[in-house]
């Protein structure tokens, strides 16, 4: 299948998970990732889920990683809407959110991380293959982004569904993840 009837069928399932069941999920998923070793890691780039697209919690995720590794700095997106670009922005306890033109929250001030520095990205998906690349939500902000990364930066999607077999039409431009988190695996490509 391709992205675009990929994306329009996994997110009308994704939407249609239940409350319960989506907060269940994400605790087997934070059980998941908690498997993997953050020591080495100084710099995350994450991302405030959508609502509206029943995103997994990613504040879950980036808690814990503040509350047992507390050296952790933890950016957050700024996107031009203009050339489809985004920044890392460092946040603190202090730091003011506001939503964008799509209802994304992103920091209103903060330092500037430059990609070279991050050693994490939490990137938002919607369904990834067995290779690792994803289904995002089509501007491309990520696979631009990740272009500026280190070559070893790790990167981490959370899906409540596996992985399916291919994404038929996947470009020379798009970078997979090294880790896919569901409840109940963590894939690595």
């Amino acid at each position: 299948m391709t992205k675009l009837e990929l994306r329009n069928l996994y997110l009308q399932k994704r939407k249609s998970i239940p409350e319960k069941e989506k907060l269940i999920g994400e605790d087997l998923m934070l059980l998941q990732l908690q498997q993997l070793n953050f020591n080495y890691i100084h710099y995350v780039l994450s991302y405030w889920p959508l609502a509206t697209t029943n995103e997994p919690n990613t504040h879950l995720f980036t808690g814990y990683l503040k509350h047992f590794y507390p050296n952790i700095r933890i950016a957050y997106p700024v996107t031009n809407t203009t050339n489809h670009t985004m920044q890392a922005i460092l946040t603190n306890e202090h730091t003011q959110f506001a939503t964008n033109k799509w209802g994304i929250y992103e920091p209103t001030e903060g330092d500037l991380l430059v990609p070279e520095r991050i050693d994490l990205v939490f990137v938002p998906l919607i369904i990834c293959d067995r290779a690792g690349y994803r289904v995002g939500y089509g501007k491309g902000f990520y696979d631009r982004f990740l272009t500026d990364c280190r070559k070893n930066v790790v990167t981490i999607g959370f899906s409540y569904f596996d992985p399916i077999t291919k994404i038929s039409d996947t470009q020379s431009f798009d970078v997979p993840l090294n880790y896919c988190i569901t409840p109940q695996n963590r894939y690595e490509f």
